[in-house]
């Protein structure tokens, strides 16, 4: 049986629901420094950081079609032919 636009509408806006909060939820946890005391941070800190920064990056990369997501990233380039 086939969904109809009303289901993918429903699952649509059930999925952004679930985002807005993980993004609200995520903006909270920023705000109070992920958790960590800034007098207590360490490199092990900032590699967590990175580690999390670089999933933002390319989700933001996905939804904006930038990065390896970009159309001329995308393109194919034809390789010479020999004459």
């Amino acid at each position: 049986m086939p969904k109809t636009n009303d289901a993918a509408l429903h699952a649509f806006i059930a999925a952004k629901t679930e985002i807005d909060a993980l993004l609200a939820r995520l903006a909270a946890h920023s705000a109070d420094h992920f958790g960590y005391s800034p007098k207590a941070v360490n490199w092990g800190h900032v590699v967590t950081l990175d580690h999390y920064r670089a999933r933002l990056r390319k989700i933001n990369d996905m939804a904006f079609r930038e990065g390896e997501h970009s159309e001329k990233e995308r393109e194919i380039v034809p390789h010479a032919v020999p004459v």
